[in-house]
Order: C-alpha cells, then structure tokens, then sequence
C-alpha cells in the first residue's frame, strides 16, 4: 500500500533535528545542546488560568479563528510591541502553534510549481511544507552575508515563478537578526514585487540588540506581507501550542478556509491559557531574555577561546560555528563528537545544503550544562584540528 502514498510526502524526510536528538537516546549521559527548548517552566499564573479554565468547563469548540478576547489581545500586544495593527474581528487566526501557521499560510498562498525565496541555513520545516504543496523552496546563501538576506541576493533568485520570500528573523539556527537599515532596504524593493512576504517572528521578544521590527510596518508592506508569532518561546509554551497569523482581511479570510477543516480551532484550555499570558504577562520574556544574554555571552566566549569561528548571533537562543576547519562533514562532526564526547549538538545540514560546514548549539539550557558541554567540545576540537 506504500506505492500509493502521496509523492509529496514519501519525497520528504523527518526533520533532521529529531533524527538526531533521537539517536541521541542511545547515550543517557550525553549533554543535550539540540533543541529549542526552554528550560524554563510556563509562568505559574498562566498554568493557574489554564486550571480555572478547566474547572469553569471552559472545554467546548471556540470559534474557528479563536476566541475574540485572545484575538484582540493578540492584536494589542503586537501593537504595543512592535507597531503592527491588525483588526482582531478578521485579521488574525489563533493556530496550533506558529507551526500550524506556517503549514496554513503555504497551502493558502502556494500552487504547484510555484516557488518561495527561503534565506538559509534556515528551520526545515519550511522546505518540506513548501514541497508538500508541490512548490520549490529556493535557498538563498546567506553564509557570506552574516546570514542576513540581502536584496542583491534576492534579485539574483527571482524568477516568474516566485509566489513569496520567507523571512525568518530573528534565526532558528544562525541567531540572526534584521536591523533597520535591513528591513529598509528589503520594504523598498519587496513593496514593488508582487509577491507574498511571509514573516516567522516567533522569537520576536528574544532580540538582544534593539526592539523587534517587522517588516509589515514598512511602506507599502502590510498589504503584501503574512506575519507568523507565537507564544512557545516568549512564555516559555512550547506544548501549549498558541500560535497566531495577522493579515489583511484579503488573505485572512482564505486562510481561516485552510484553518477550519484542518483543526477547526486551536485548544480551548491553551486559548485561556494565552489569554492570561498576554493580558497579564505582556512581559514575562524580559527575565527569560537577560538569562539567555548570558549563556549567549557565555558560550561566544568559550567559542573565542576553542578557535572555532561564530558569527555573533543578536537573537533566539543558538549559535551556528563553523567546523570547516576540522574537515570533517557536519553530520560526522556531530556523530564523533558525541560517540567520543558524549555531546549532542545538531548538524548543519539538518538547516538546509547551505548549512553543511556548520554545527547548531542551542543555549536554551542552564548554565552548568553549558559549562560541561563546551568543555567537551573544546576537548573534541583540540583533538582533530
């Protein structure tokens, strides 16, 4: 019966992150730097709302786009935060997670054979939704760039075929991080492109320069552009699965098509849950964010004094070396260095061909675990270079 799965699907593979954190499993004393996970507990008064939410039997379907009071705080905290404005009766849709988000946004906008500009080393989620809807993901070589997207790079892979660029900042894997002059320049030529600008903004509030900007705010963007957050990395709710798209009304209206037959609405329980977390924790990344600035600077450091070359990364919680010097591949990198030092980190290509040279950490765990994993590292570096 396997002859008969859809092409789209057998032609996808598992996420590379997972298939190494799950071969990960075979050593119980490794140190784990693979996933984006925070190591923080969800904030108590959020748990507390989700409780009463429970107990008031607060357990029934919610309106397909989500509830209106989470909408509309949805919309207000985008507002106060970054500038955006959004009608909360039909311009943002509570999803299953940015995740749920991103798939609903592909299968609203693409058509097979269209294409989609995806700046990389890059999340892999992307290329595969996009190849589950018959499209082609373009990678654009941001290694020389700072891994910032540039215009002339995406001048160079523009084609008839193009339907939307993503723009992933701040980065999941390389950390990084648009800045004005970046977003400026990318408005000036996107806002003439009759394409769709898709922004995955999920580590919005975990930017460690200057306020987050989205570039939906720029001249002549909000019309084009499909902004994707969340509250997994903000509010420490990876499992609680919130996530929010904000859009004209124009494409909403489409996207809630794809949103109602595919979930019919996110969790009620995690709906109140949110709920509390923006009308009452509007701040609570502030802490979370000033301890990852430490481990960030921690683990910069430690890298500085190994010798294996970093891009400064300003945002969410990895760092992408390069291990080109050792001139081994990213994947036998990340296999020796954990048979023989027993530390799980990610390969780079798991982030898309581009990412091949380079290996992801995540410092999304505490600090004595880093401590002990680049000590590791440094060991296994000293030891083949």
């Amino acid at each position: 019966m396997e002859s008969l799965i859809n092409s789209y699907t057998k032609n996808i593979e598992l996420s590379g992150i997972r298939q190494f954190f799950n071969r990960v499993q075979a050593y119980p004393d490794a140190v784990q730097l693979t996933l984006g996970q925070p190591d923080f507990p969800t904030p108590t008064h959020i748990k507390e709302a989700a409780k009463l939410a429970v107990d008031n039997n607060m357990t029934t379907y919610t309106p397909n786009a989500g509830l209106l009071e989470l909408r509309s705080c949805a919309v207000d905290f985008v507002k106060n935060k970054y500038e955006l404005d959004y009608n909360p009766e039909n311009e943002v849709i509570v999803t299953v997670g940015a995740s749920q988000g991103i798939d609903i946004t592909m299968r609203t906008i693409l058509e097979p054979g269209d294409e989609v500009l995806i700046p990389a080393p890059v999340y892999p989620a992307y290329e595969n939704i996009i190849r589950l809807c018959g499209a082609i993901p373009v990678f654009i070589d941001t290694t020389e760039s700072d891994f910032i997207v540039t215009v002339s790079q995406l001048k160079a892979q523009l084609t008839e075929k193009t339907k939307a660029v993503m723009l992933p900042y701040p980065s999941n894997p390389t950390g990084a991080v648009l800045t004005e002059e970046d977003l400026t320049s990318l408005a000036k030529f996107l806002s003439t492109q009759e394409i769709f600008t898709i922004t995955d903004e999920i580590y919005s509030e975990l930017n460690y320069t200057t306020r987050h900007q989205s570039i939906a705010t720029y001249p002549g963007m909000r019309a084009k552009t499909i902004v994707i957050n969340g509250l997994s990395k903000s509010h420490s709710m990876t499992g609680w699965r919130i996530g929010f798209v904000f859009a004209p009304k124009e494409i909403t209206q489409h996207l809630l098509k794809v949103h109602q037959y595919n979930v019919s609405c996110a969790s009620s329980i995690s709906q109140y849950a949110a709920l509390e977390a923006l009308k009452n924790g509007k701040d609570d990344a502030i802490s979370m964010k000033e301890v990852y600035k430490k481990r960030r600077d921690f683990v910069l450091a430690r890298l500085k004094e190994i010798g294996i070359p970093t891009v400064i990364p300003n945002g969410a919680f990895y760092v992408l070396p390069s291990i080109r010097e050792s001139g081994l591949s990213s994947f036998d990198f990340s296999v020796k260095l954990l048979e023989e030092q027993e530390l799980a980190v990610v390969p780079g290509d798991a982030f898309s061909p581009i990412g091949e040279g380079y290996i992801r950490l995540s410092y999304a765990y505490h600090m004595d675990e880093l401590k002990e994993a680049l000590q590791r590292l440094e060991r296994f570096w000293k030891g083949i270079v």
